[in-house]
């Protein structure tokens, strides 16, 4: 329910809010607190309308105030639905929590859990992560939050890991690899085969109330040394659900082949699966033709075909419980923790070559410009001609095809790059931001060990598919949105005043400028991005930008797509690893009259929940992500310890520098009190320490040579010395937040990052 805000008078008689009236609404209605909501909470009409909109850019260029869409809010206050964990009880017995995602720099938040209607609290218990309702309070005292559990997640299990290492007496003990987690002591009855060294699960208890924790091996991960056991670290860290129910596993097994009964029959059509070579699903298949209209001279038709994984998902089965329950699927350097079984997203769903497959189809008609024409959506069975590789269907298009790719060249494979080409102008015209940051992967030996970092050569294959992709995911909002049915859009937020602000405050000190009025366009940044492309900035300015982007998420509110720069935007190309896709589907089908397996009201009703949810799984995958690479290479440069390396500072904070190493795409930290005699201050609008005395200090880019001094595998973590010299730099400028501080009190504005795969768009 919205809270009625209270009038003042202005401006002999003329009614509006004072800057605090207009605060105060919008941090009591989290959920109800856009432009047109705080103008009818007033009563504000013409001029006062024009007043209030500079009000609220005001609040924004002062960062009293972050923007998310067309919601307002105030920076670092708790969106109205949260997935919280439980991590303890007060003292009369109430259960806390915290926000399972925070941002780095945040103060900690405590909420105390209320009691749901239904009894749902009452279920959940500490160590449970739940969907909630957030509610401020006004108390002086106690959390500043309180919460309603809507729905428990995720039961965790009491197994913690440790490391098994032997005492002097010869007893054993288990390390945890949590450092908050007592050692806890193993009889050796209670071993299960575990040996010295390796990670395992434990079970454990205390023989009384004080005494140190006894406990048993569960289950014997392995060697700590092998790959296998650094990704189960990250699993359990991040509790990342990876052990299928037996329920799910029989619904799996249980399901049988689609069949051709309410589909129409693409059997014939040529489409192709391209994919990493070690690829084991194979989601998506594409065919490319030129259109034989002649209305439409040098126009083109693309079919994107997707895997049918709503004809064996079912809303409310076992099976969609867990997929929900785990959002994506997680991909490790040697594993992955899939969203489906294999018996669906390896084998039913996959579209295998010389196969009957069941699949969700687009054919898209572009003119010779890039620009659509027009679109439909199929329920249909394929067969695809053939399974390729990115390099190898490349190497057929530049002159080097293979027995499979010959017979394709011709027919299949030249006609997708002549489409691609279309589509490029189309993107081109579009103009989405084109950031230019390497990705790096791990290849491992065959012992599961780091042999060596690599970054993959950037493909014309790989982003044909890409744009293929965006073009489905592009037509699926449209459809939806025609039909006015309710989906979970991908959307991407511009860049907010604070951030650009900080932006322009930074890319001064280079000699650079960027406008300001107008809401800022990819382009724009952009031109910026090209301006510096070879330049000794080109890394350093790639890096700000990045860090002044929004995060991407899922909402059923849309805003669009600022990095893509595009008005409406859905996933609908993954559907095996990602729960919005799969969702997209069953929306799609429902709209379209295309079977009973649609999208279901009770579904409808959860759509702000459900985004909620997976949207907080993708962070905590990614986390899982960077934190066993980190934790890979750490090991990796373990016995290493002295040698020195060519770096480059990626970080700059009050407290020192993080240091990248380029050719481990691993990052390190050296504190500043390390840096020298003299006293360096923090300069924030120009990425830098500086010496107060010297005038000389490092700064964000900057390549230097550091020494490794300490390795800890477990943490992930390494800690440089630097052999750089300090370089001269400008003083210590007042940054634009900076200033701000010294004349309000405000809470600052959150550092979020805009990050994933090509494929995650």
């Amino acid at each position: 329910m919205t809270k009625k805000p209270k009038r003042t008078d202005r401006n002999g008689g003329g009614e509006r809010p004072t800057r605090d009236d207009v605060l105060r609404f919008i941090a009591d209605n989290p959920d109800r607190a856009t432009k047109r909501d705080i103008a009818k909470a007033f009563s504000l009409k013409g001029d006062d309308r024009i007043w209030l909109k500079q009000l609220l850019r005001d609040f924004e260029g002062e960062g009293l105030l972050a923007r998310q869409g067309k919601r307002l809010r105030r920076p670092g206050a708790l969106p109205p639905v949260a997935v919280l964990d439980v991590f303890g009880r007060d003292a009369d017995g109430g259960l806390l929590a915290r926000p399972s995602e925070t941002d780095e720099e945040a103060e900690p938040v405590v909420i105390a859990l209320g009691q749901a209607r239904g009894g749902k609290a009452a279920t959940a218990g500490v160590g449970d992560r739940v969907l909630a309702r957030i509610f401020a309070r006004d108390a002086a005292d106690g959390p500043a939050y309180t919460a309603r559990v809507m729905k428990v997640f995720d039961k965790r299990r009491d197994a913690i890991l440790g490391v098994i290492a032997r005492r002097q007496d010869g007893s054993f003990v288990a390390e945890p690899v949590e450092r908050r987690q007592p050692e806890v002591t193993i009889p050796t009855e209670a071993l299960n085969g575990a040996e010295t060294g390796d990670l395992v699960e434990l079970e454990t208890r205390r023989p009384n109330r004080y005494g140190a924790p006894h406990g048993k091996v569960l289950n014997v991960i392995g060697s700590l040394t092998s790959e296998k056991a650094v990704s189960m670290i990250a699993i359990h860290a991040h509790d990342i659900p990876h052990i299928f129910p037996p329920e799910v596993l029989g619904e799996a097994e249980a399901a049988r082949p689609a069949t051709l009964s309410g589909r129409e029959d693409w059997r014939e059509l040529p489409l192709v699966t391209i994919d990493p070579a070690d690829a084991k699903d194979h989601d998506d298949a594409v065919h490319g033709q030129p259109d034989e209209d002649p209305a439409n001279p040098g126009g083109i038709i693309v079919t994107v075909a997707i895997a049918d994984v709503a004809a064996y998902v079912r809303p409310g089965s076992a099976l969609d419980r867990e997929a929900l329950k785990r959002g994506n699927s997680v991909y490790f350097p040697d594993r992955v923790v899939p969203m489906l079984p294999e018996r669906i997203s390896n084998d039913l769903c996959s579209l295998r070559e010389a196969e009957d497959r069941p699949a969700l189809a687009v054919r898209m008609v572009f003119a010779a410009d890039g620009r659509k024409v027009r679109h439909s959506f199929h329920r249909i069975m394929m067969r695809s001609a053939a399974r390729l590789s990115y390099p190898q269907a490349q190497a057929a298009i530049d002159g080097a095809p293979d027995d499979k790719t010959g017979p394709l060249l011709d027919e299949v494979l030249k006609p997708l790059w002549a489409a691609y080409e279309v589509l490029g102008r189309g993107r081109d015209s579009r103009k989405p931001l084109e950031l230019d940051l390497p990705e790096r992967k791990i290849l491992l030996d065959a012992e599961g060990k780091v042999d060596r970092v690599v970054v993959p050569e950037r493909l014309a294959a790989h982003r044909l598919i890409e744009e293929f992709m965006i073009q489905a995911n592009v037509a699926a909002a449209e459809t939806l949105e025609g039909k006015r049915q309710a989906l979970v859009y991908r959307i991407h937020d511009a860049p907010s005043l604070a951030k650009q602000e900080s932006l322009r405050e930074f890319l001064k000190t280079i000699g650079m400028s960027l406008a300001r009025g107008a809401q800022l366009r990819p382009a724009q940044f952009n031109t910026i991005l090209g301006k510096v492309k070879g330049e000794d900035h080109e890394v350093l300015v790639n890096e700000v930008v990045l860090r002044s982007q929004s995060q991407a998420e899922y909402s059923p509110d849309n805003i669009g797509h600022f990095g893509l720069n595009l008005r409406r935007y859905a996933h609908f190309t993954s559907p095996i690893r990602r729960y919005a896709d799969l969702i997209v589907h069953r929306a799609l089908i429902g709209a379209l009259g295309l079977g009973k397996d649609g999208l279901t009201p009770a579904e409808e009703e959860r759509l702000d929940d459900t985004a909620a949810l997976i949207s907080a799984a993708e962070r905590r995958a990614m986390a899982a992500e960077r934190d066993t690479v980190d934790r890979l290479i750490a090991g990796h440069l373990a016995t290493r310890r002295g040698e020195s390396f060519d770096g480059r500072i990626s970080g700059v904070t009050k407290a020192g520098l993080f240091v990248q190493l380029p050719a481990y795409g691993a990052d390190g930290f050296i504190p500043v009190s390390s840096l020298g005699d003299d006293y360096y201050v923090y300069d924030e609008s120009a990425h830098s320490l500086v010496g107060n005395k010297s005038s000389k200090g490092f700064r964000l880019g900057d390549r230097v040579e550091v020494r490794l001094v300490e390795v800890a595998p477990l943490a992930g973590a390494l800690r440089f010395e630097m052999l750089s010299e300090p370089r001269p730099l400008a003083a210590p400028t007042r940054s634009f937040h900076k200033a701000k501080r010294m004349s309000r009190s405000r809470t600052g504005a959150s550092r979020q990052r805009a990050t994933g795969r090509a494929r995650r768009r």
